[in-house]
């Protein structure tokens, strides 16, 4: 197998994933347009990064297609600040991303407010998350922020809507793209 480059790639698995995450980038290509942001002159696309595997490996995926395409890329990773330690873990999370190759990372802390969400604390911790995402898109220029969210993911989120009692909306899932949100492994299973 080779990459999109023409290099080897003795790992078929990682090789998909830059494929998944190059496909995205180039639709996002149409976007670059009317582009302006830091740093000049070079479309940017977000990765949300929380440190684990899942956005870790679609943080490496990025960094390589971004890198063919001769734009750049950057970070984002919240700190939700519900667990002891959190704050540390996302340093982690961002000096990972920067050791990736990431030209802008941003860490963020957020305020959770279960009393205020009506789906309880998962809907809270999500609803502040994307106000994080948003904050971040609109400072940075950013055409797009791509999201880990795989295959599995995605079976989770249709069974949890499902036991809701959402109905047949529920089945749809979530989207591989709305507005600037990407979510190019949402095809790929955890395990890949």
């Amino acid at each position: 197998m080779t990459l999109p480059d023409g290099g080897p790639d003795p790992s078929g698995v990682s090789a998909l994933r830059r494929r998944v995450v190059a496909a995205v980038v180039g639709d996002l290509a149409r976007l670059a347009g009317g582009w302006s942001a830091t740093p000049p002159g070079r479309p940017l696309v977000l990765v949300g990064c929380s440190g684990g595997a899942d956005s870790v490996a679609l943080a490496a995926a990025a960094a390589r297609a971004v890198e063919l395409r001769g734009w750049c890329w950057g970070a984002v990773v919240v700190d939700h600040g519900l667990q002891q330690g959190s704050a540390d873990a996302a340093a982690r999370a961002g000096h990972l991303c920067a050791d990736l190759g990431a030209a802008l990372v941003l860490v963020r802390r957020v305020e959770v407010r279960p009393a205020a969400s009506a789906g309880g604390p998962e809907a809270a911790a999500r609803a502040a998350r994307y106000d994080a995402f948003d904050e971040a898109l609109q400072a940075s220029g950013a055409l797009a922020l791509l999201l880990g969210h795989t295959a599995d993911d995605q079976a989770e989120t249709v069974l949890l809507r499902l036991a809701r009692g959402s109905g047949p909306r529920s089945l749809a899932g979530m989207p591989a793209e709305r507005g600037p949100f990407r979510r190019p492994l949402l095809e790929l299973p955890r395990a890949d």
